[in-house]
């Protein structure tokens, strides 16, 4: 069993920088894909950002292309996302999510190819 939690999340303004952090525990795989993903009130859950384990070959959602990255940190099996230059249309929800699986062409954006879910973690952007 593999246990994801985020932590991060906040109220920021227009413009502003945020981290996020995922932390897993648990069973862990050698070679797998991290990815984050976000949903508004009223909106479908959509693709972020997501990263390979090994190598750290990223890949993003246009939306979030030159402001946002991904990150990972193998000894203490954290993944990161960092977010500059926040926009109202940031607002969400954010979760990270396990793709035990190797195969597949980056950004491996669908979500129902991770196998495990944290909590989400709220971030809320002012104008």
């Amino acid at each position: 069993q593999v246990q994801l939690v985020e932590s991060g999340g906040g109220w920021k303004q227009t413009g502003d920088s945020l981290r996020l952090s995922c932390a897993a525990s648990g069973r862990t795989f050698s070679t797998y894909n991290m990815g984050w993903f976000r949903q508004a009130p009223g909106k479908d859950r959509e693709f972020v950002a997501t990263i390979r384990w090994s190598g750290g070959s990223t890949g993003y959602a246009d939306s979030v292309k030159g402001r946002f990255t991904i990150s990972r940190d193998i000894v203490k099996n954290t993944v990161y996302l960092q977010m500059n230059s926040l926009k109202p249309e940031d607002t969400a929800v954010y979760t990270c999510a396990l793709r035990s699986t190797y195969s597949g062409s980056l950004p491996l954006q669908n979500p129902d190819e991770y196998d495990f879910w944290g909590q989400g973690t709220q971030v809320t952007v002012s104008s």
